[in-house]
């Protein structure tokens, strides 16, 4: 494949590491002389022509990129059709690549990013452009198959293990006199991966959380409301973990926000942990404090996990490395070697096995009762959070964080009115 430029961008929700990822495709890129433009909000810029030029950006910017969460180049949430229903968008991207000498287009998101990934592929060989296409993982909903996880998820589930337990301690410290049930409202659509994570605060069966509701099990009512009695009158208190996606038996969302559905067709969730805390109060007249983390489970780049970042990163070298080597239609992904010790390593695999494909936690993995992670679940979740990798803090106290130049690049062709 001749040489040309790359494009990169970033899609669907941001990951405390995502920039990581981002950090490490540029470094490797600039190590073999090949430019990297970024697209702006996505799949949205590189449709708009609406690129940044990143060697305007010193080594030091980028390198710092990898301690910054965000997306440095701004994402979306929008999903491109089918060929043939959006064949207008698909030829006008073309068309900016071509403008542009683009030759190597990689796409960091999650299913529906390498669902397009795939796509812009199909049609580059269609008009018999060369174009290398690499999705590159980025979740942390965890839920992108084959891949044995997900960059971003092992930071988030930190996060949410840590500050379970945390918040854990607080209530234990009120219960006498104050506080009996605190609920935690985890994200997870349809895999409640980040919820199970929530079970490596504790491991004994009075440790927090004492319920952890998984969207893979339906939700009773009746059932929960009774094992949060049963606790606090064992325990003292309870802690409860909900995932956002929890449903009802007939297939109800319990925290729809009644917000319509977004672009990729997902319907907007919040507040399933003050709908449950609602509950408990009315029906047990229990104190209840309850907690909506949303942004901060993604975002809190300060409480990273080591394990997180160097996937991340390798992800991104990888991604470079398959390009430039002419591979296609291929996302690197994470192969776990070993439990103990951790071991794992990175290989291509075809983004037709990952595009529109969702992992959703194994049967095995939730305890019996549904309401708790087993000891298999525990081996695969504990290495993924391990390590720390704290951002350099100023005389303020607070993260050094980068805020990039992002200068655009000049455009060449009309607006685009798709």
């Amino acid at each position: 494949m001749a040489q040309g430029k790359l494009l990169y961008a970033q899609s669907g929700g941001v990951t405390a590491v995502i920039n990581a990822t981002a950090s490490a495709v540029i470094q490797t890129a600039r190590a073999r002389k090949v430019k990297v433009l970024a697209a702006r909000n996505g799949i949205l810029g590189a449709l708009a022509e609406d690129l940044i030029d990143t060697s305007r950006e010193s080594m030091a910017s980028i390198r710092a990129l990898a301690h910054t969460p965000g997306g440095a180049f701004g994402s979306c949430r929008f999903k491109l059709k089918s060929l043939e229903a959006d064949r207008g968008r698909y030829e006008r991207l073309l068309d900016v690549l071509r403008a542009h000498d683009v030759r190597y287009f990689l796409y960091n998101g999650g299913n529906d990013s390498a669902d397009t990934a795939l796509k812009v592929s199909r049609l580059a060989a269609e008009f018999d452009y060369p174009l290398a296409c690499i999705g590159v993982p980025k979740t942390v909903d965890n839920d992108l198959a084959v891949t044995d996880c997900c960059p971003g998820f092992g930071s988030a589930a930190k996060f949410t293990a840590v500050s379970v337990r945390e918040a854990a301690l607080d209530v234990a410290a009120m219960a006498e006199t104050s506080t009996k049930v605190f609920v935690y409202e985890a994200m997870g659509r349809h895999a409640g991966w980040l919820a199970a994570a929530a079970g490596l605060a504790g491991e004994g069966r009075d440790d927090a959380p004492h319920l952890i509701l998984f969207p893979e099990r339906p939700y009773d009512e009746a059932g929960f409301l009774a094992k949060v009695q049963a606790t606090v009158d064992r325990v003292g208190y309870c802690v409860v973990v909900a995932s956002e996606g929890i449903q009802t038996a007939d297939g109800r969302f319990v925290a729809d926000a009644g917000g319509g559905k977004d672009s990729f067709g997902h319907t907007q969730l919040g507040g399933v942990a003050s709908f449950l805390a609602g509950r408990v109060k009315d029906a047990l007249g229990l104190k209840v404090h309850w907690t909506l983390p949303d942004y901060l489970q993604r975002s809190a780049r300060h409480l990273a996990s080591k394990t997180d970042l160097d996937q991340a990163q390798a992800v991104g070298r990888k991604a470079v490395e398959y390009a430039l080597k002419g591979m296609n239609a291929v996302m690197p992904v994470i192969v776990r070697t070993s439990d103990t010790p951790y071991r794992w390593k990175i290989e291509p695999a075809p983004l037709e096995k990952v595009a529109n494909h969702e992992k959703k936690m194994p049967a095995g993995f939730i305890r019996r009762d549904g309401h708790g992670i087993t000891p298999a679940a525990r081996r695969y979740l504990e290495p993924l959070v391990r390590g720390e990798a704290p951002p350099p803090y100023g005389r303020d106290g607070l993260p050094r964080y980068v805020s990039l130049k992002n200068v655009p690049v000049r455009r060449k062709l009309p607006p685009f009115e798709g």
